[in-house]
């Protein structure tokens, strides 16, 4: 029985929507072909009529993954003030729900020491997903210069990740909820700092005779 081509995208949307879940729950060798396709409702030898392979579906879910947080991160501060958007993405990213949830969240504290032992293809299409989510945290910073804004958005998007790892690692958890309120107050301190004045030129002292 022949498929119609739309039937065919529909099929191929819901195997890579199944893996994304799935791959931030289990890892990114937690789960095998074989079960990601009878979750989808598919044999595993539809596999192959989908990708190429399996790191064609792996590359595929975490794209999937990290557009879904930029749509989240969208959503969240569509109508806020500019100054208050980083804020709202912080709030999101380091709650007790994020935490509790991580096959629903950032593909990052998930599945990124995972990538960083992938192939130089799987982890080049991650470093471009990544980039996105810098640029569009960079925009999120106002009354700063640009290459000043990205900077901060680089360390704050580090220590919101690097929170989310530490916190999901203690558990639910007093140590955890700590965890989530000290990378909050971090991630936002550099952010409401704003960029660093250069150190004023220290005078030379003058030779006494």
């Amino acid at each position: 029985m022949r498929y119609s081509r739309e039937h065919k995208q529909e099929t191929h949307d819901r195997i890579v929507k199944k893996a994304s879940v799935r791959l931030r729950e289990k890892g990114a060798h937690g789960i095998g072909v074989a079960d990601l396709m009878k979750e989808a409702g598919l044999t595993h030898g539809g596999f192959y009529a989908h990708f190429d392979s399996r790191e064609a579906l792996v590359m595929e879910a975490f794209a999937y993954a990290m557009d879904r947080s930029m749509e989240h991160w969208r959503k969240i501060t569509d109508e806020a003030a500019p100054e208050k958007r980083l804020a709202l993405i912080a709030d999101a990213y380091l709650s007790v729900l994020h935490r509790d949830n991580p096959g629903h969240g950032c593909s990052i504290p998930s599945l990124g020491a995972e990538i960083a032992r992938e192939s130089p293809k799987t982890r080049k299409a991650f470093a471009g997903k990544l980039d996105e989510m810098i640029e569009m945290m960079t925009d999120f910073i106002p009354n700063m210069p640009r290459k000043a804004a990205r900077k901060q958005a680089i360390a704050t998007l580090a220590t919101m990740a690097g929170t989310m790892l530490l916190a999901r690692i203690a558990g639910s958890s007093e140590l955890s909820d700590e965890v989530l309120k000290a990378g909050k107050d971090g991630a936002l301190d550099g952010a409401r700092r704003g960029p660093a004045k250069p150190a004023a030129a220290r005078k030379p002292r003058e030779k006494q005779n």
